[in-house]
């Protein structure tokens, strides 16, 4: 039968227990015993930090020292107008695309291809030039000459496959009335 535990607690009488003197010590034993601390050795990781650092300061220092075998080490192999000024970058940027603009629009013919070998030879001269003027640029300075002759041999470039284009469209016309005066 069910009993009522309303009654069950009036009836309760706290009986007095006392611990012993050192039950918190025999606990705290107990407790160690079976969860032992572990103490994590990081010792590995500091050694690991310490040379990963040392290695970034020696890779540091070799990269930016110069070479010290009595030869001058040079920052950049070639100069341009570009790294003058922004302007000067515009400039060589505007006649550099119309140069390569032309190149890429140009006609290549059985016909035409005499012309062309011609022309290409006079630019691959003018492009030799512009490599000796930057080199002159690198080893004498900024001076407006040079800046003045590279921006010329630009433009002689560009002029030449101009009138490249207009004699390869002036042989054309020609070419086709031929076709048609046989038909």
């Amino acid at each position: 039968m069910p009993k009522d535990i309303r009654n069950l607690v009036e009836d309760f009488q706290e009986e007095n227990l006392e611990l012993s003197n050192n039950h918190e010590d025999r606990f705290l034993d107990k407790l160690n015993e079976a969860f032992p601390e572990k103490r994590k050795s990081y010792s590995w990781l500091y050694k690991v930090a310490s040379i990963v650092v040392l290695l970034g300061v020696g890779l540091t220092f070799y990269v930016t020292q110069p070479e010290s075998n009595g030869e001058k080490v040079e920052a950049k192999e070639e100069i341009s107008l570009g790294d003058i000024s922004p302007e000067m970058k515009k400039i060589e940027n505007y006649y550099l695309t119309a140069i390569n603009y032309e190149i890429a629009s140009l006609n290549i013919t059985s016909e035409n291809k005499a012309l062309l070998d011609e022309y290409f030879e006079k630019i691959s001269k003018l492009d030799v030039d512009y490599k000796r003027l930057n080199q002159k640029l690198k080893k004498e300075g900024i001076t407006k000459e040079t800046i003045n002759s590279l921006i010329t041999n630009l433009q002689l470039r560009l002029q030449l496959l101009i009138q490249l284009k207009d004699q390869i469209n002036d042989l054309q016309p020609k070419e086709n009335s031929n076709e048609n005066r046989i038909i």
